[in-house]
């Protein structure tokens, strides 16, 4: 993706089955958790950069002991500086009793961040908050071993004003009013609860208060705990929670927006938020990770015991396609083959745009992680120029001669490495906008590939904002003095904001929202902008389920091709002397593509839960009344 884009969370969750002694002896290392949660969030350091957090929890441990302990980060390299502080810690304890190497159990006593329970956390700051208060994982404390709750989590909701008052309705006094911080505290107050129930009960049957305490943590009952905690949550996302006593869980929304996967035998049980990371860090086959299923909750009691739970009614599963189109790592064996895919069902509309001449025409990506998508779009170019070989020679194969073979079997495809970025310098402009010059060179360019009568295709994961198109790319471009310029996104046109992790809040910062906007000016139809300013005024007071998105009216009056054309036009400077095209994925290819991933609000404005319809009718009302103001 071209255009700088927050995005997504990634968690990671360790527990470990065995003794620490198993692990001593088997691989060599009591901190074998530790290496492996360090690999587990180095490995999703693509899903979060602006922060990172590591907690651990040691299981039956003397009263007076440390149990639970807890780093974060917000440093430029979090995760690093989250196993710099760790290694640093531990080795300090070692050097100062290099004789706890040979006792796992003093060694479990006095080392911090040793245990078998283990969560990490890497973020993106949906809101902009970078400070160490917002960097997951969250901890609730309480001198109630069983009444400790650590969250991390990868989501946003909808309604956080409703489940902040729903606290405030309990008696709490909720100190922010945030997402994390509200289901932290919607969580805890259940867990408080049942715990009181379960000690009464205790209590009744003649335990003491110190007998009481393992039989609570055997009765718990994570899954009704989740389930009344659940019960108002309008959102995306994927939480992990840890209890002090040794309780774990990893809870996914009913739509399976955001995404969880896990893997478990004998020695381990792990979740994170991408399959080939298990796969990787674990050396384990693709078909061993399985997917938690939407509205389910994976729960690993203090025993070991591992049970899937349903915690609230599955909907129609509504999977997040950005995941699959860019977010998540390519090295997974379906994500990969799917991005692939991409390029092949957009390959019509490219040929459309550059005439079918394929002879004079080469084939680029960028950004890298637009490479897959590359590799699909030039192998289905390939397919339709042998296709076109093979016809002339059918056609001609009475008077076609070895050398009119031979120079036909020659052409090729043409593809190139034409755009490069420059990492430092896109690291020294950081968000600074103001300095056009300096955008515009973020990208160095391949010089003495392309001729004058040459198509240029670019193909890029998703075009949003396309500052970066309009400011750097298509002016570097430009420079190569091709005929034509196709910029070729293998996602469709970005047309309502998300509300569920992705750091999309603001209408008019979309382009293709800039563009229907532009064209209801040309066709005098711009009444139709009041209309809907009108309808999503009307229904401010409305509960969520009562809720329509109005705001779709805005693109009725166009095809998609129509406002392709447009966002060609404005991202285009008179400066620029090639011909400049764009075309975007259709959402009809993008669901044959991305089968599994079916979430498609921000292309097409069918929001998954009710939330999502209030949230782009307060976008539009805050772009119509000129407030810079989030929807949510």
């Amino acid at each position: 993706m071209s255009d700088a884009l927050k995005h997504e969370c990634g968690i990671a969750l360790v527990r470990l089955l065995k003794p620490l002694e198993y692990y001593k002896e088997k691989y060599g290392t009591a901190f074998y958790g530790i290496q492996k949660m360090y690999l587990m969030m180095e490995k999703q350091h693509n899903r979060g950069q602006d922060g990172a957090g590591f907690a651990s929890i040691k299981l039956d441990v003397e009263p007076g002991e440390r149990y639970i302990s807890r780093v974060r980060s917000n440093h430029s390299q979090p995760i690093q500086d989250v196993f710099k502080q760790i290694n640093e810690r531990i080795s300090e304890e070692l050097k100062a009793n290099p004789e706890l190497n040979d006792n796992i159990k003093e060694l479990k006593a006095n080392i911090p961040y040793i245990g078998e329970l283990f969560l990490g956390h890497v973020r993106y700051g949906t809101f902009g908050k970078n400070s160490i208060e917002s960097v997951h994982p969250f901890l609730r404390q309480s001198n109630w071993m069983h009444r400790n709750l650590i969250l991390a989590g990868n989501f946003n909701m909808t309604n956080v004003k409703e489940l902040f008052q729903n606290l405030v309705e309990l008696g709490q006094h909720p100190k922010e009013m945030a997402d994390t911080v509200t289901v932290m505290e919607k969580i805890g107050h259940f867990l408080d609860k049942e715990v009181m129930q379960l000690y009464q009960d205790c209590k009744a049957e003649g335990y003491s208060k110190r007998e009481a305490s393992p039989v609570i943590a055997e009765r718990l009952d994570l899954a009704k705990i989740l389930t009344r905690s659940a019960k108002n949550l309008d959102g995306g996302y994927a939480m992990a929670g840890l209890l002090g006593h040794g309780d774990a869980f990893v809870f996914r929304d009913p739509a399976g927006i955001r995404p969880a996967y896990f893997y478990q035998d004998d020695e381990v049980v792990v979740v994170a938020s991408e399959r080939p990371v298990i796969q990787t860090v674990f050396n384990v086959p693709f078909e061993s990770v399985k997917e938690i299923e939407p509205g389910n909750a994976l729960i690993i009691k203090k025993s070991g015991k591992v049970t899937m739970n349903q915690i609230l009614e599955p909907t129609v599963k509504k999977a997040c396609s950005f995941e699959r189109i860019y977010f998540s790592r390519g090295s997974d064996a379906e994500i990969y083959q799917e991005r692939k895919n991409l390029g092949k069902l957009i390959l019509p509309a490219v040929l459309k745009a550059i005439d079918s001449d394929t002879d004079n025409t080469v084939f680029s990506y960028i950004p890298n992680t637009a490479e897959t998508s590359f590799y699909g779009l030039v192998e289905a170019a390939q397919d339709f120029l042998n296709q076109r070989k093979n016809n002339y020679i059918l056609e001609n194969r009475n008077t076609l001669t070895a050398e009119t073979l031979q120079e036909l079997l020659a052409v090729k495809i043409r593809t190139e490495k034409v755009a490069i970025k420059d990492a430092k310098l896109r690291t020294f402009i950081t968000e600074d906008s103001s300095r056009d010059d300096l955008v515009a060179h973020v990208y160095d360019v391949t010089y003495g590939v392309i001729k004058p009568e040459d198509n240029l295709v670019i193909i890029d994961d998703s075009i949003v904002r396309g500052t970066t198109l309009k400011m750097s790319i298509i002016k570097m471009m430009d420079r190569l003095k091709p005929k034509r310029i196709v910029i070729v996104s293998s996602a469709p046109q970005i047309r309502y904001p998300d509300c569920y992790g992705i750091d999309m809040a603001k209408l008019e910062g979309l382009v293709a929202f800039r563009a229907a906007l532009d064209l209801l000016k040309e066709r005098n139809l711009y009444h139709i902008v009041d209309e809907v300013y009108a309808k999503c005024k009307a229904q401010e007071n409305y509960a969520d389920t009562d809720v329509v998105n109005y705001v779709t009216a805005i693109y009725d009056q166009f095809t998609p091709e129509e406002v392709s054309d447009r966002i060609a036009e404005m991202l285009s400077s008179p400066e620029i002397n090639a011909e400049v095209k764009i075309i975007f994925q259709k959402v009809e290819d993008l669901h044959i593509a991305c089968p599994k991933n079916l979430g498609d609000w921000y292309f097409t404005g069918e929001y998954p839960t009710p939330g999502g319809n209030r949230v782009v009718n307060r976008a539009f009302i805050n772009f119509y009344e000129g407030k810079n103001a989030r929807a949510y």
